[in-house]
């Protein structure tokens, strides 16, 4: 699967007060949640953030530590309600704190909850860094918002996709009305401003967050986590060093270690590129397992294959995979490599066996309806 983005807009459209209305499916800790946005309140675009020498009218962007309040609403209606004006008195007490102050603010740790969609403690001022995907809601809409500005979102799950199970979040009527404020925020880049040194501390940001979130149960998560990965690292590409022979190969991993400069530390030689790619494929393959998505799947071990030919798991979720979508053929030959790889592969031994019986019952249930035709 490469899963639905949180900044992929499906349509916009201007019906709400002249105001742009954008919708789009954005990935939570276990399933699809439709969102709609629409900007209510802009403050003087004079006192816009000025942070870091930020430009009046930016937006956050990836890397960028943003001030956020997130609140719930009954309706949309409650969005204006006296509780937030007294809140906003609070607001423009911490919209003052020096530069200096903001900038060495951590982002809020906070864990990704099955039963929450917004992924953030609701009512309080917190700090996220755009870009990570731990709140994927909140930071789709943080890139088009402006500093001293707030949204209000409707969310709904999304249940008209097959084979993906949504859950209801417990005591809470649907659709969910929310607003987000942003405070203010600090610098960031996008991915084709950054060296490939960033690029790459990016790629292993997500790669581990990816295997954390898996290991929680959060494979939605996971699988996001591993196709942001993916996209940064194929922008790497150009930056991979061919290897020649085993001498130049040392040299170049000794002038790796004693220079410090972005550009030659990040360079990754041909075979790490591939196994790292391999990797993240076939991580993203299982995944999609989970989310009971073969098809996609089948796509992503495939291309873990083809990169890495030796890779035993990238070949056994791939017969996984094949066999969910009966090609059975395709299966056994997935399997019969594993078993190259690994002989006496139990994993392999047993679905190859499984296959034999599913075959064998297809065969017999088919000469039962042959035999009724021509009786």
């Amino acid at each position: 699967m490469d899963p639905v983005h949180p900044m992929e807009t499906l349509h916009g459209n201007g019906d709400h007060d002249g105001i742009d209305v954008m919708s789009w499916v954005s990935v939570c800790p276990e399933g699809l949640w439709k969102v709609q946005k629409k900007g209510i309140c802009k403050e003087s675009q004079q006192t816009v953030c000025n942070l870091g020498g930020i430009k009046s009218g930016c937006c956050p962007r990836l890397g960028s530590l943003c001030r956020i309040r997130v609140q719930l609403h009954s309706n949309m209606v409650d969005t204006q309600s006296s509780v937030t004006d007294k809140r906003n008195e609070k607001l423009s007490d911490q919209a003052d704190q020096s530069v200096s102050e903001f900038a060495e603010t951590v982002e809020t740790a906070f864990s990704r909850c099955r039963d929450s969609v917004l992924q953030v403690s609701l009512g309080d001022w917190t700090t996220l860094r755009l870009g990570e995907g731990q709140c994927d809601i909140t930071e789709a809409c943080l890139e088009g918002m402006r500093a001293k500005e707030k949204c209000e979102i409707l969310l709904s799950p999304v249940g008209d996709i097959p084979d993906v199970f949504v859950p209801r979040p417990a005591e809470q009527n649907l659709p969910l009305c929310a607003t987000i404020e942003l405070q203010a925020f600090t610098p960031g880049k996008e991915p084709w401003e950054m060296s490939p040194g960033e690029k790459w501390e990016w790629v292993k940001s997500h790669k581990e967050r990816g295997g954390m979130r898996f290991r929680s149960g959060n494979v939605w998560g996971a699988a996001d986590s591993y196709s942001r990965a993916l996209k940064l690292l194929i922008t790497l590409s150009g930056h991979v060093r061919e290897e020649e022979d085993t001498g130049q190969e040392q040299d170049e991993e000794e002038q790796r270690e004693t220079n410090t400069g972005d550009e030659t530390r990040c360079l990754l030689s041909a075979s790490e590129f591939r196994t790292i790619k391999a990797e993240l494929h076939s991580n993203l393959s299982l995944c999609q397992l989970k989310l009971n998505q073969p098809e996609r799947a089948k796509a992503s071990a495939a291309k873990a294959t083809q990169l890495e030919p030796g890779g035993t798991k990238a070949w056994y979720r791939l017969g996984q995979a094949c066999k969910m979508v009966n090609e059975l053929e395709d299966a056994k030959r997935a399997f019969r490599k594993l078993l190259e790889l690994q002989p006496d592969a139990p994993a392999a031994l047993k679905e190859l066996k499984d296959i034999a019986s599913r075959e064998k019952e297809s065969n017999v249930q088919l000469g039962l309806r042959l035999s009724k035709m021509f009786s």
